[in-house]
C-alpha cells in the first residue's frame, strides 16, 4: 500500500510541475518587475567587466529564414570572444520566460551566466525556422547548446519553468548544469 501511494504522490507532483509550465499564449498577465537591486552578495550591475556581463541578442534572420546558419554563425562569434551561445526560445505571453528576460536585461543573473551569449528567439515569430534547426519544444522557456550544424542538440537542452516568484530561481540552476555539460531535468 505504501508504494501505491508513494507512486500516487509521484505522479500528481509530475502533473502539477506539467500544469505550471508555459504551454499556450493564455498566460497574459505582466511579469511582476524586478528588483532593482541585487542582492548583496552580488556586485551591482555596472561593476561587471562587459567581456563577463551574460549578453541577450534577439535572432535576426534575415530573407532567407536559415536559423541554422545564423546559429553557427553565431556560435563562431561568440567562441571568438570567449563567450558560450545558448539558444533561448520564449514568448512574450510565456511568465517564466518573460521574468528571466527581465532578470538578465536587469542585470541579476550576471554572476550567474558569466561569458554566456543567449541567441534569443520568439516560438511565435520564428516557428518554422525553430522547427527547421531542431529547436522545436512542448514547454518553453528552452535553452539549448548547438552542436557543429547550428542544431539545438537533443541532449543539451532544458525545457520549460515554473510561474511565479520562483521562476527565475527555478531557470538558473538546471541552465548552470546544463552549461556544466551535467544532467539536467
Amino acid at each position: 500500500m505504501t508504494r501505491r501511494l508513494l507512486a500516487a504522490a509521484c505522479a500528481l507532483s509530475c502533473a502539477v510541475g506539467v500544469l505550471a509550465s508555459c504551454r499556450s499564449a493564455k498566460d497574459t498577465a505582466p511579469a511582476p518587475a524586478v528588483p532593482a537591486t541585487p542582492p548583496a552578495s552580488v556586485p551591482p550591475k555596472d561593476s561587471w567587466p562587459a567581456a563577463e556581463r551574460p549578453e541577450l541578442i534577439a535572432a535576426e534572420l534575415g530573407a532567407t529564414g536559415d536559423l541554422g546558419a545564423l546559429v553557427t554563425s553565431e556560435a563562431a562569434r561568440a567562441k571568438a570572444d570567449g563567450r558560450r551561445l545558448v539558444v533561448y526560445v520564449g514568448a512574450t505571453w510565456c511568465e517564466p520566460c518573460r521574468r528571466f528576460h527581465d532578470a538578465l536585461k536587469a542585470g541579476s543573473l550576471h554572476a550567474a551566466f558569466p561569458k554566456v551569449r543567449f541567441l534569443e528567439l520568439d516560438a511565435d515569430r520564428h516557428a518554422r525556422p525553430i522547427q527547421g534547426a531542431g529547436c522545436q519544444s512542448d514547454f518553453i522557456p528552452l535553452f539549448a547548446i548547438p552542436d557543429a550544424d547550428g542544431r539545438c542538440s537533443q541532449a543539451a537542452r532544458i525545457a520549460g519553468g515554473i510561474k511565479g516568484d520562483g521562476a527565475v530561481a527555478n531557470l538558473v540552476p538546471r541552465l548552470q548544469s546544463l552549461l556544466a555539460g551535467k544532467p539536467v531535468d
